[in-house]
């Protein structure tokens, strides 16, 4: 027969070890409301805190969660990062513990360090860096054993950034909590608050008027199957949304203003000779113009306004190609002009008689005479004297009605590059039309 001290002995250690029924874990608690909390009667939870706080473990237990995001700190374009921070809210029930609070004066909840209990290991399965959060924390344990536990977490995570739309985009970024090692078997994941609780809590703890803007929480619970393990897990989708307030002021609007400018200039006389030098002034400050403000672009990827930049640097380039070649022949008609080609000439009559079909339409109705109207400017009448560059009539009074004589070269270069000049002026005004239209657009969507 064993002494009865060893006997005791193993009776205590079996006790903290095996699951006990009824009050076994009731703590004793009396004189708390004078004598403040005893740790001894603590000991027997601190010892059991790596043991997962259930009396039946065939019975997975039930972790609820929440969040609340305090602030978006950064989204990294190229590396396709989130960096957010937000305040993680775990509820669980500690077998383990208990009390009577009539025996405690009235105390039904009190504060434990964190690190003397048994704590679940949620993490982010998007996170891409360590676990930053402080030590030290504490817990709020009620005296039904129901266990409240808070921390502030730095979160970095993964998320698929579309960056077509920059600035004016939306982004939908996914936050996956799980478990590193139990199973459904073990552990199941739930809900603390309600999803419009989560969202109204965020909206009204974000005070920054940062970049980017909170859309609203959408969750779903898929299960996680790692071979033959399935694990619990909530997914919340977060969207997000660019405020493009700085990169319309520092980069639309002076790009537009530049184009604007380069569209006015058209309005320059081509013959006298300044409206090249003005393109290539207002071309080289919109190449600074751009290199200074490439910082402000995302670094990977090509978004929308990129296309733009593109677009505008290449209309400068070609209405400053087209304002020297207008220079050119502007000169060369005044000394020897070659003849035009026969397609060139065609293409030029054809947009001569567009631009001009409503003059014969009115001249037709006012019962003008319809033969002389029908000619292109440029072309003489048959009553004309000839030119250095007119057939003479070969004794057929009506060939010359019947086939109009072509235009003295100098005549049609002149024409060929007005219809130049209106084409590239109408191509500006177009091109700035659309963009100011699709600007509208996207901010307002």
């Amino acid at each position: 027969m064993q002494p009865w001290p060893l006997t005791f002995l193993v009776c205590l250690f079996l006790s903290f070890l095996l699951p006990g029924k009824g009050n076994h874990f009731t703590i004793n608690c009396s004189g708390f409301d004078h004598q403040g909390v005893d740790p001894t009667v603590f000991a027997s939870v601190i010892v059991r805190k790596d043991f997962r706080p259930v009396l039946n473990y065939s019975v997975p237990m039930q972790v609820n969660i929440s969040f609340t995001i305090s602030s978006i700190l950064d989204v990294d374009e190229q590396l396709q990062l989130l960096t957010s921070f937000l305040w993680l809210d775990m509820v669980w029930d500690n077998a383990f513990i208990s009390w009577n609070p009539e025996e405690c004066g009235g105390l039904r909840k009190i504060s434990i360090t964190a690190q003397n209990l048994w704590l679940p290991d949620i993490f982010i399965i998007e996170s891409v860096d360590v676990d930053q959060t402080p030590t030290g924390l504490t817990a709020y344990v009620s005296n039904e054993g129901r266990v409240k536990y808070k921390k502030p977490m730095k979160v970095t995570s993964i998320c698929n950034l579309d960056i077509f739309r920059f600035p004016f985009d939306k982004q939908n970024c996914t936050l996956t909590f799980s478990s590193f090692l139990f199973t459904v078997d073990d552990m199941l994941l739930g809900m603390e608050k309600e999803l419009w609780e989560i969202v109204d809590t965020s909206h009204n703890l974000i005070k920054t008027q940062g970049e980017w803007e909170l859309l609203g929480i959408s969750k779903a619970t898929p299960k996680l199957a790692v071979g033959s393990n399935l694990y619990d897990q909530i997914m919340f989708h977060v969207a997000i949304k660019r405020r493009p307030g700085l990169y319309v002021i520092n980069l639309l609007l002076p790009s537009g203003f530049l184009i604007a400018i380069d569209a006015l200039s058209f309005l320059l006389p081509a013959e006298s000779g300044n409206r090249a030098p003005f393109k290539m002034t207002l071309l080289l400050g919109y190449t600074v113009f751009l290199l200074m403000m490439n910082d402000l672009l995302p670094a990977s990827g090509i978004p929308l306004i990129s296309i733009y930049f593109a677009v505008c640097l290449t209309l400068m380039v070609t209405s400053l190609l087209e304002s020297v070649l207008l220079t050119y022949l502007l000169h060369t008609v005044t000394t020897q002009p070659p003849p035009m080609p026969d397609w060139l000439y065609s293409l030029v009559l054809r947009c001569v008689r567009a631009t001009e079909c409503c003059p014969k339409r009115s001249q037709t109705e006012n019962g003008g005479p319809a033969p002389s109207a029908a000619r292109p400017p440029g072309l003489r009448g048959p009553g004309a004297e000839a030119g250095p560059g007119k057939a003479e009539p070969n004794g057929d009074p009506q060939a010359t009605w019947a086939e109009p004589q072509r235009p003295r070269p100098p005549d049609v270069w002149v024409k060929f590059s007005l219809a130049l000049d209106t084409l590239l002026f109408w191509l500006y005004l177009s091109f700035m039309a659309s963009s100011l239209i699709t600007v509208i657009v996207l901010w307002r969507t």
